[in-house]
C-alpha cells in the first residue's frame, strides 16, 4: 500500500509568506477585493494614471521659485567646494553624507535644476510606491497601482514634496525598500538601506526600533555601521564639521525659526498655537509618542500576515516620531502612506477600515477648507492627518494585542492527506513568516 501523499501549505501562502496566495489572510478563502485590485489594469486606465501622476509632478513649473529645500543642500555642497563649512548655513540640517551626495548637482545650472528637481522627486516617489506594492506581490501594472498613482497625484503632501525638492524623497524610497527586504528575509540588507537613508537625512531613525523588536541585531549593526562609516568619512573630508553640534543641532531642537515653524505639524509646535502652554504641549506630545511606541510593540507581538505586520509596525514607529519631533512637515506622510495603502490586498489590514481614510480626506488637492488653506494654517490639517493615522493604527494594535496568543484567530497550516482535509492553527507560522526566515544578508 502506497504511503498517503501529503502537501502542506503555510498560512502565509509560501515559504516567503507570499500574500498573493488565496490563503494569505489565513482564512483559506480567496479575497474578492484582493483579486480585484491585483488584476492588471487596462492600458487606457494605466495611461491616464501615469499621465495624471506626471502632470502633478511638473505642476511646480508654474511657480517662479521651486526646489527650495534641494537648493539648500546644493548650496552646502558648493560651500564645501569653495573651502567653507556646509554647516555655516544654519538651514542646512542634514548629516555630512548629504553634502557629498549633492556634489553632482553643483555642475548643473539653476535652469537645469529648475526643471530636473520636480521630475526626479516625482520619480523617487513613484519608485517608493512600486516598492510598497512589491511588499505584497502586487504588480506595477495592477489596478491598485493605477489607483495609487492617481491618489498620490491628488495628495497634497506630494504637491509639497515636488515643489520643495525635499530630500524626504530618499526616505520615501528607503522605507518600503527596507521593509521589502525584511519581508524576504534579507534583514542585514534592510539594515544597510536604513543606515544609508539616515546618512542622507536622519528621518528613518525610528525604524531602527523595528530591528530591536524583531531582535535582528545583525541588521541593527549594519544600519549603525553604514551610518557611522558614511558620516565619519564625510565629516573628516570637510572643514569644521563640529558646527553640526554647536550650530545646526540647537537650531533643530528649538524648532527652527519663525519662517519654518508655521509649517511644522508636530504637537509641540501646533498645540501652543491653539492656546496650550509650551510645557504641557510638550508633555502631551511625549505621552502620545510613548503610547504609539507601546502600540507598535503590541502590533509586532500580535503577529499576523508578515507584510502587514512589518508595514503597520514600521508606520507606528514613524508616526510616533512625527507626533513629538520637531519639525514634522506635510510631505513626511509620503514615507508611510503608500506602504499602508498597498496592504489593502490583505484581509484584516487596518487600511481596510474607513477610519484610516478619514484623516487623509483634508489632504486631497482641490478640496477647499475655509480658514485652513493658507500655508501658515495648513499645519492644523497636517496634525489631524498624523495624529489620526497614529490613533487608528494604535487602536487597531491594541484591539489585536491578544491575536498572537490565540491560535484560533490566526492563519494556520493546512494538511492534505489522501483527500481528507484537516486544519491546524499555528499562529507562529503565519504571524512570524518574515521573522522566522534566515537572514540571507
Amino acid at each position: 500500500m502506497n504511503a498517503p501523499s501529503e502537501q502542506t501549505r503555510a498560512g502565509s501562502g509560501s515559504p516567503s509568506g507570499s500574500p498573493s496566495d488565496p490563503v494569505a489572510d489565513g482564512s483559506g478563502r480567496p479575497d474578492g477585493l484582493a483579486r480585484l485590485l491585483r488584476a492588471r489594469a487596462s492600458w487606457p486606465v494605466l495611461t491616464a494614471a501615469v499621465l495624471l501622476f506626471v502632470l502633478s509632478s511638473i505642476r511646480p513649473y508654474a511657480k517662479d521659485r521651486i526646489g527650495i529645500d534641494n537648493a539648500v543642500v546644493v548650496r552646502a555642497a558648493r560651500a564645501l567646494l569653495e573651502g567653507g563649512s556646509p554647516y555655516a548655513d544654519r538651514r542646512f540640517l542634514y548629516l555630512p553624507g548629504a553634502v557629498f551626495a549633492a556634489l553632482p548637482q553643483t555642475v548643473l545650472s539653476e535652469r537645469v535644476l529648475f526643471y530636473a528637481v520636480p521630475v526626479v522627486t516625482g520619480a523617487l516617489v513613484a519608485a517608493g510606491a512600486v516598492l510598497a506594492l512589491r511588499i505584497f506581490d502586487v504588480r506595477a501594472d495592477s489596478r491598485l497601482a493605477a489607483a495609487t498613482a492617481v491618489g498620490i497625484a491628488l495628495f497634497l503632501p506630494f504637491h509639497s514634496l515636488v515643489f520643495l525638492g525635499n530630500w524626504t524623497a530618499a526616505s520615501v524610497v528607503a522605507f518600503p525598500a527596507a521593509l521589502l527586504l525584511a519581508r524576504r528575509g534579507r534583514w542585514s540588507a534592510a539594515g544597510a538601506v536604513v543606515g544609508a537613508a539616515i546618512a542622507l537625512k536622519p528621518m528613518l531613525v525610528p525604524l531602527l526600533l523595528l530591528f530591536v523588536l524583531a531582535r535582528r541585531w545583525r541588521a541593527l549593526g549594519w544600519a549603525a555601521a553604514v551610518l557611522a562609516g558614511v558620516s565619519l568619512a564625510a565629516a573628516s573630508a570637510m572643514p569644521r564639521p563640529g558646527l553640526f553640534f554647536t550650530r545646526t543641532l540647537p537650531f533643530l531642537l528649538h524648532g527652527q525659526d519663525a519662517y519654518a515653524r508655521p509649517f511644522d505639524a508636530a504637537w509641540p509646535s501646533v498645540l501652543p498655537r491653539l492656546g496650550v502652554p509650551q510645557p504641557p504641549a510638550f508633555a502631551l506630545a511625549v505621552l502620545a509618542a510613548v503610547v504609539v511606541l507601546y502600540c507598535a510593540g503590541l502590533r509586532w507581538r500580535s503577529g499576523g500576515e508578515a507584510g502587514v505586520r512589518l508595514v503597520e509596525c514600521g508606520a507606528l514607529l514613524m508616526l510616533a516620531a512625527f507626533v513629538v519631533s520637531r519639525p514634522s512637515f506635510l510631505n513626511y506622510a509620503l514615507v508611510v502612506v503608500p506602504s499602508l495603502v498597498a496592504s489593502v490586498v490583505v484581509r484584516g489590514a487596518v487600511v481596510r477600515s474607513v477610519w484610516f481614510w478619514m484623516p487623509l480626506v483634508p489632504q486631497l488637492g482641490g478640496v477647499p477648507w475655509p480658514g485652513l488653506d493658507s500655508a501658515p494654517r495648513h499645519a492644523f490639517k497636517d496634525i489631524v492627518m498624523f495624529g489620526g493615522l497614529a490613533a487608528v493604527l494604535a487602536l487597531a494594535a491594541w484591539r489585536g494585542r491578544n491575536r498572537g496568543r490565540n491560535p484560533g484567530r490566526t492563519g494556520g497550516l493546512v494538511t492534505v492527506r489522501s483527500g481528507d482535509y484537516s486544519q491546524y492553527r499555528e499562529s507562529a507560522a503565519a504571524a512570524g513568516a518574515a521573522e522566522s526566515l534566515p537572514d540571507r544578508k
